[in-house]
């Protein structure tokens, strides 16, 4: 068997060993460089009316150098409510009814540093109920399917109210992750954990804050492995070019992909860098969707050129697969 032998130390070097401990201990090992850096502005914000007296908030989890600790929300400049970092939604309350409000969020660290607010968003809550309730029926015939990894499609069969339904409340086990507008029987959920099984529910809200019951339990799996969301993505994805008045374009078109809502807003990406941001005003095409823009004046450029989509929670869905052009 083979033995450690026994060291001894010489007292002196004992001595510098303590010696360098304590001055680590002092302060010499320490970062004491203070935090000043706020973090990155919330993106992905959404607010939609849930009754004639609340609002449903929702954004995308913010950075920071070291940690998002919470969320401030401003009603029309004034904050409303501090939320938790690790929550990202909140149900305003207390609103008046046919008025319109403005929303933006900031984050906030440790050390009290805050960023700059959001984007601003705007809300019209419906006219209120008098002496309503009754509450809507039940969601029926809820049904789900798990789109790839991270994300998964509910639809449901819609309620009825003896005014108007204002609002489904999307439900994941007990916990309420969505909420999306009365006209509206289908939505995507994003943010799922790859081979996750998991349980979804929904309800129907009116003006008045009455609750249907919940709708029969849809249970589903995501795909295991990870598949970088493509099923979030643009489909079809086309690109070409063409020449107008000494000028080449570049020209896309797409199918927007599966979401329950219409898909407002795109991300343009060329030669690896985000170029623009594609937002439709009006009433955005659910089906076939088209772009073109300007890329320049000389011919025989190449250029490869991708989109990916903002989903109706806000988040961004997954890229389309790259297309190459080339100009002339």
């Amino acid at each position: 068997m083979r033995r450690t032998p026994h060291l001894s130390t010489p007292s002196a070097l004992l001595t510098v060993v303590v010696a360098v401990a304590l001055s680590g201990c002092a302060g010499g090992g320490r970062d004491d460089r203070q935090d000043t850096g706020p973090p990155a502005a919330p993106r992905g914000l959404t607010v939609e009316a849930g009754s004639a007296t609340t609002a449903h908030v929702m954004w995308n989890q913010a950075t920071d150098d070291t940690e998002v600790t919470g969320y401030e929300v401003y009603r029309d400049a004034k904050k409303v409510k501090d939320v938790p970092g690790r929550k990202h939604m909140v149900d305003i309350v207390g609103l008046k009814p046919s008025t319109t409000y403005a929303f933006t969020v900031r984050a906030r660290d440790a050390e009290g540093n805050v960023s700059t607010d959001s984007r601003r968003l705007t809300v019209t809550t419906p006219a209120a109920a008098a002496a309503d309730h009754k509450p809507p029926t039940r969601p029926a015939r809820l049904r789900g399917e798990a789109e790839g990894s991270r994300s998964a499609m509910l639809s449901w069969g819609r309620s009825t109210d003896n005014r108007a339904v204002a609002s489904y409340e999307i439900y994941q086990g007990s916990s309420k992750i969505h909420s999306v507008g009365g006209g509206q029987t289908a939505t995507l959920v994003t943010g799922l954990r790859p081979g996750t099984d998991y349980t979804f529910t929904v309800k129907a809200r009116d003006a008045a804050d009455n609750f249907s019951a919940a709708s029969p339990q849809v249970r589903l799996t995501t795909a295991a492995g990870k598949d970088a969301g493509r099923a979030t993505a643009p489909i079809g994805f086309r690109a070409a070019t063409h020449r107008a008045d000494g000028a080449y374009y570049i020209d896309l078109s797409w199918t927007p992909p599966r979401t329950g809502g219409a898909v407002t807003e795109y991300q343009i990406q060329l030669d690896g860098r985000t170029a623009t941001s594609l937002v439709f005003g009006g009433t955005a095409p659910r089906g076939k969707a088209e772009h073109s823009f300007y890329i320049g004046r000389k011919a025989g450029e190449r250029h490869q050129v991708r989109i990916r989509p903002k989903l109706p929670d806000g988040t961004w869905g997954a890229y389309s697969p790259g297309r190459t052009v080339t100009t002339g």
